[in-house]
């Protein structure tokens, strides 16, 4: 059986890698689109150069306000499936998934399953680690969902057009579902209990034990309570995650001394977050730096304005985080090493 599965799995690293190369070349030729023309990036560059140190922290304050918000949601849910961790080390954990995010071939299911070991070996059991990623998932997307509506709604306010309308329902459409799917997650969970029992069925897969214990997992995952109340608050944490995150992009503007297009630049925000989680391009680069310095720049903002606020909000929200990331990931190897060796003493 292993040396059955040795190839396959061979296979979907190679996938993954080649989607990566695949997703950097294309990200590249973005940004080379992007940036082509030399006279407006070098006057770009010039106004990230010149920066004003003040506005420049607090984006970077903004950035660790978002990754702090995030520290606080895996605390609260994880308190909800039963199992305490400090938001300290939540918030190294932070850190760290997000330099794995933006960095390592096969998202998202390489930073997932990084964080569940993560919560495994701080105590929590299989089916409430499984929950807190699943509960998580679904709370992100619908703070992101209601981001993306205030932005749709503040543009149809500077805006003679109706074109946005239907922009809006889709929005109030998937806020809604991605709620009920939240709220009634046992249903989720259990037409997974049953598309696990047909595979195995179908396939053979996943087979004998670890099948019993998928299946075993999920049905603990549904008995987990979440009430209205626990919903509404983590919906709210989750959409602080993102407001953080758009905080740092406001602050870049100030950063660069340039104005900031109000009307559009929530909805500029939210749409380059939803076409960089597109899992083609590692952290979104290049896609989140087009779709968003585009997005501005039909709104209002000057090319160079919007392309060096861009790049500033990128480095503040994308460079940053992955150098001080990956020093994250070596401590919480290193702490976990020392807990392991003291409980074998």
């Amino acid at each position: 059986m292993a040396g059955e599965l040795a190839p396959v799995r061979a296979g979907r690293r190679g996938q993954a890698v080649l989607r990566y190369v695949l997703g950097i070349l294309i990200g590249s030729v973005v940004l080379v689109l992007l940036f082509g023309r030399r006279g407006e990036f070098a006057a770009a560059w010039r106004q990230i150069t010149s920066a004003d140190p003040g506005w420049v922290a607090l984006a970077i304050g903004s950035e660790s306000l978002s990754l702090l918000a995030f520290a606080w949601l895996q605390h609260r849910v994880l308190r909800f499936s039963g199992t305490a961790i400090p938001v300290p080390a939540l918030f190294a954990l932070a850190l760290a998934n997000d330099a794995i995010a933006s960095t390592v071939p096969g998202e998202p299911a390489v930073s997932s399953a990084y964080r569940y070991r993560y919560y495994r070996r701080r105590g929590a059991s299989g089916a409430s680690a499984g929950w807190t990623i699943f509960t998580i998932l679904i709370a992100l997307a619908i703070g992101m969902s209601l981001v993306l509506l205030l932005g749709v709604v503040i543009a149809l306010t500077g805006s003679t057009s109706m074109t946005g309308a239907g922009v809006t329902i889709v929005g109030l459409v998937i806020v809604v579902g991605a709620g009920a799917v939240l709220v009634r997650r046992d249903l989720v969970l259990g037409l997974a209990g049953a598309a696990t029992r047909g595979m195995r069925r179908v396939t053979g897969h996943p087979a004998g034990r670890l099948g019993e214990r998928v299946e075993a997992t999920l049905a603990r995952m549904r008995e987990i309570p979440l009430t209205g109340r626990s919903t509404a608050e983590i919906v709210m944490i989750a959409a602080g995650v993102w407001f953080a995150d758009f905080l740092c992009l406001v602050c870049s503007f100030r950063a660069v001394h340039s104005g900031v297009p109000w009307h559009g630049v929530l909805l500029a925000y939210g749409v380059a977050q939803v076409v960089g989680s597109l899992p083609v391009v590692p952290g979104g680069l290049g896609l989140i730096e087009g779709s968003l310095a585009v997005v501005l720049v039909a709104y209002g903002a000057g090319r160079v304005p919007a392309v060096s606020a861009v790049l500033a909000f990128r480095i503040v929200n994308f460079w940053l985080p992955i150098a001080v990331g990956w020093i994250s990931v070596a401590l919480i190897a290193w702490h976990l090493r020392r807990d392991g060796r003291s409980a074998c003493n």
